[in-house]
């Protein structure tokens, strides 16, 4: 006889049960493991995946930094040739109209304004036609005094500057546009 028939009924029963609840326990715990491994490997590749997506946000952001940054760059450099442009623009008038405010008051050079040869009744006393001796062709003119003459060359001198920071203040705001 087998060593298993000489257990007891009761005593087989009870090693039935402890051995199926064994076995359940054994299939249970193996299939929490087997779960276990699944979502571990799911987990990880969902925070691959999202590592991958991060690290994709941080490079387009600083691809876009860097981009603006580049545009702020040449911007800057655009500004600053503009600035040079005008300020040798300013230079230039301001060297020009002291060289003429210089030659009027050396008497180097005198204003002149043409007179109409039409109106008779002004009462100037500038002849209309040019000495015969003279170089002077064309219109008759009439010379101005000096000192108004300093006044003109400051207004136009004022007039050339406001000119040319109102271009360099339209390029400015092109240049920012753009």
């Amino acid at each position: 006889m087998p060593a298993f028939g000489l257990i007891p009924l009761s005593s087989r029963v009870v090693l039935w049960v402890v051995s199926l609840v064994l076995v359940a326990a054994g299939a249970g715990t193996l299939a929490w493991q087997v779960q276990d491994w699944r979502l571990g490997r799911q987990l990880a590749e969902q925070a691959r995946r999202h590592d991958a997506a991060l690290d994709q946000l941080n490079q387009a952001t600083a691809a876009r930094q860097q981009a603006e940054q580049d545009k702020r760059l040449a911007l800057e450099q655009r500004l600053r040739a503009s600035d040079q442009t005008h300020y040798r623009a300013l230079s230039d008038a301001q060297r020009d109209q002291g060289r003429l405010r210089d030659r009027l008051a050396t008497a180097d050079l005198r204003l002149s304004v043409l007179l109409d040869a039409q109106d008779g009744v002004a009462g100037c006393a500038v002849p209309a036609t040019a000495a015969t001796g003279g170089v002077v062709h064309g219109a008759p003119r009439a010379r101005l005094d000096p000192a108004h003459a300093q006044r003109i060359v400051g207004i136009t001198d004022d007039g050339d500057r406001g000119l040319i920071a109102l271009q360099a203040c339209q390029d400015y705001v092109r240049a920012l546009g753009h």
